[in-house]
């Protein structure tokens, strides 16, 4: 299978602070690879350097078969970019803002045509075709972007934080578009802080203080957590935590709505041995993509303390 983006010991330094860490990483072609970490993991610099927006400081990135430092021309003529703001013209009708990206990427007579009906029918955003793209929900502003974004018919799609801020509903709709264009063929490479959204991918990288801590498919990296996640109800959560927490062998307690998820060592203590000291009952769950990274960075904590990083 062809590798579309490949990271080879890829670092960005902005002086004493480290935003990317020498980064390792392979995409494949027909993947969806999401990107996900706290603001300020380094989620968006490692896109801007995969993208050639940004030059790195250490290492080397290949995408779409072009050397980004070296081909940047040929690599961008391959690579479609949405950013966190899209470059909307809110004057303009939905119509008008893909003729101007159609021209901008020099797409003419029928393959322009064509192509914009495709696209059109493939958001559902035929009937706004007139509409100003001011005038747009949120989720339809970015179904627009992201059909300026697929004019000139990229291999490999970078978006970063698509669906911040956008309705539960038109996040679903966003991912069933990404899905359809990876059944033909696109590569997509997205940042997300949505957990339970990084659960569509075929891969998941964990991001913390500019590393890649975790990378693997989201069944994998449920099947390989070291700890047993535990569901329990306390009438006093801050007590609950404090008291949990002093406990050898509990590397986290972490609300999750109304309970608490506990992270055990299982070669150190027990929920036996809990509810002794703590009073508590204790239901074993399976973790959630959330529960996991939760559970590296808490053991990654040790390295908070060395030089600052940064988005």
């Amino acid at each position: 299978m062809q590798i579309m983006i490949h990271a080879e010991n890829l670092t960005r330094r902005f002086g004493a602070l480290t935003a990317v860490d020498h980064l390792d990483l392979d995409v494949a072609e027909g993947e969806i690879f999401a990107l996900v970490g706290p603001d300020g993991a380094g989620k968006t610099t490692t896109m801007r350097l995969l993208c050639g927006l940004m030059d790195a400081t250490e290492g080397q990135a290949v995408v779409a078969g072009h050397d980004v430092a070296r081909e940047l021309d040929q690599m961008k003529d391959q690579i479609g970019y949405m950013a966190q703001r899209f470059g909307l013209y809110s004057d303009l009708t939905v119509a008008e803002n893909m003729d101007f990206y159609a021209d901008l990427f020099d797409i003419t007579g029928r393959v322009r045509e064509e192509l914009s009906t495709r696209l059109l029918r493939m958001t559902r955003m035929e009937p706004f075709r007139a509409r100003p793209a001011g005038k747009l929900s949120g989720g339809m502003k970015q179904k627009l972007a992201l059909m300026c974004t697929l004019l000139h018919k990229p291999r490999v799609l970078f978006l970063d934080e698509p669906t911040n801020g956008v309705d539960p509903v038109s996040r679903r709709d966003f991912w069933a578009i990404l899905y359809q264009l990876v059944r033909d063929g696109l590569t997509v490479f997205v940042t997300t802080a949505y957990l339970d959204e990084a659960e569509r991918a075929n891969r998941v990288g964990f991001m913390h203080h500019g590393r890649l801590i975790r990378c693997d498919t989201p069944a994998a990296l449920k099947r390989g957590l070291e700890e047993d996640v535990y569901l329990v109800q306390a009438p006093d959560m801050r007590k609950a935590i404090a008291t949990l927490e002093k406990q050898p062998g509990v590397l986290t307690a972490q609300p999750s709505g109304a309970d608490l998820h506990v992270f055990l060592d299982r070669k150190i203590t027990s929920p036996e041995k809990l509810r002794e000291v703590a009073g508590l009952d204790f239901r074993k769950i399976e973790p959630s993509l959330e529960d996991i990274f939760i559970a590296l960075v808490s053991r990654d904590q040790p390295r908070k303390n060395e030089a600052p990083h940064a988005a």
